[in-house]
């Protein structure tokens, strides 16, 4: 984790190091860049209501989240290094904070009238306590799947890719042309796989970071 936040400091000091970008980007400006632009679109479009001085103050905290899910991701795929987002811990640590700072965030805004979220309007009287226990547990279901979608999908990944790269490692090495032969399956899967868990790597940091903005609009707008 301190290698990832190392590797994401060195990355915008490489941009920002003479006060500022350049005017015709260099390919690392056009990274930061592209990041940048691509986690404010998400917060404008996903935060409805407030206006730009308020999304403001969330998108610091919603570009770190998705920088450093990303580069933490990207970092697992280089060989015998660490994916620091497949261990359940880490995930679900991030998501439960995130969490209670939405909550914390929302108790701001409006008071103890946070809890109308609890049932919505309408609702029949009898059926009010089943709706109230139902909308909680939801509510609190939220800092736990974050952190589950996030670890499960990058877990299972990688577990993949390393069971089959063993076996591809080991036919090839066999004193046999056809454990050798019948190897070229294998080892073409396992490069199919890594191309399908780079993307995999940038979509689960998208998807834990659109999340936190919904949860984060929900929070805000009694949604």
């Amino acid at each position: 984790m301190l290698l990832t936040l190392g590797l994401v400091l060195l990355l915008i000091l490489l941009v920002t190091k003479k006060g500022g970008g350049k005017l015709v980007p260099n390919a690392w400006q056009s990274v930061v860049e592209l990041i940048y632009d691509f986690v404010l679109n998400l917060v404008n479009e996903q935060i409805g209501g407030p206006s730009a001085n308020v999304k403001q103050k969330f998108f610091p905290c919603i570009l770190v989240t998705f920088t450093f899910l990303l580069f933490c991701n990207l970092q697992g795929m280089i060989p015998f290094s660490f994916t620091v987002t497949s261990h359940f811990l880490i995930t679900l640590a991030l998501s439960f904070s995130l969490f209670i700072g939405i909550t914390i965030v929302g108790f701001q805004r409006h008071g103890l009238h946070f809890f109308s979220f609890l049932l919505p309007a309408g609702v029949p009287l009898p059926l009010a306590p089943f709706l109230v226990l139902l909308e909680l547990i939801s509510h609190c279901f939220r800092a736990l799947s974050s952190g589950i979608r996030l670890f499960a999908n990058m877990m299972a990944g990688h577990s993949l890719v390393k069971i089959l790269s063993g076996f591809a490692w080991t036919m090839l090495f066999m004193n046999n042309i056809f454990y050798f032969i019948g190897d070229l399956g294998p080892l073409f899967i396992v490069l199919a796989l890594t191309g399908l868990e780079l993307g995999v790597a940038i979509l689960q940091a998208y998807v834990f970071t659109i999340l936190i903005c919904i949860y984060l609009n929900d929070a805000i707008n009694l949604h």
